[in-house]
């Protein structure tokens, strides 16, 4: 357990990137009425993704396994780290979502917005925006544990196809609740966002384990 807080600390102050940290202020997007704001929770992927380029650089994951612990933790730390920054953008996004459905419910540019608005659904699709960059590019990056190019590609195409299902979703008749403001009481975003977690939670933890064992196989 030791060795896990220590492995995530060095992540946090040696092998992150600022950007990992400047690119959580994407979370704000979801102030912004008439725009994506989904797109938001692709550019805090992409500060997240900005720490392991900087960590090829570096030979980080090198460094790590020279360390006194096994190949696993390695990957362990890198997947705590991400979901650590996630988290944190969620929770911002989080906040001012809860802003959006009591404070501005009403607020002429949100009752109006064609686009996305912040709700429970928005939250849900944050975090499966989150779980498949968990799954495509952690996944992907620890088959070889530096090449980042391919896995980030397939993870950029299917995270904008994703964002434009999403943006779809909510001009589909019967399907318009999904881009309600006032939601609060409303148990099937509730329902929506619940689901969204589990999904999110285990598509982590088994992309977790499929990369320990794809890195295990890693010849440094």
């Amino acid at each position: 357990m030791k060795s896990s807080r220590k492995l995530l600390g060095k992540e946090i102050k040696l092998a992150s990137s600022p950007l990992s940290w400047l690119f959580i202020a994407f979370s704000l997007m979801a102030f912004i009425p008439g725009y994506p704001i989904l797109v938001g929770a692709f550019f805090i992927c992409f500060g997240i993704f900005q720490s392991f380029q900087s960590g090829r650089e570096n030979n980080d994951i090198l460094y790590t396994v020279l360390l006194p612990v096994g190949k696993t933790e390695a990957v362990k730390a890198k997947f705590r780290f991400t979901v650590l920054i996630q988290m944190i953008a969620f929770a911002i996004s989080a906040v001012i979502t809860g802003i959006r459905m009591t404070l501005m419910t009403q607020a002429t540019p949100y009752a109006t917005n064609p686009m996305m608005n912040a709700n429970q659904a928005f939250l849900a699709y944050m975090l499966l925006v989150f779980a498949l960059f968990n799954w495509v590019f952690l996944c992907g990056f620890f088959r070889t544990a530096y090449k980042f190019g391919p896995p980030f590609i397939i993870f950029i195409i299917s995270s904008f196809l994703l964002i434009t299902a999403a943006e779809v979703a909510h001009h589909i008749p019967g399907l318009e609740f999904l881009n309600d403001t006032d939601t609060l009481r409303n148990p099937v975003m509730w329902l929506i966002l619940a689901a969204a977690f589990v999904l999110y939670a285990l598509i982590t933890l088994i992309s977790c384990r499929v990369a320990m064992k794809r890195f295990e196989l890693v010849d440094l």
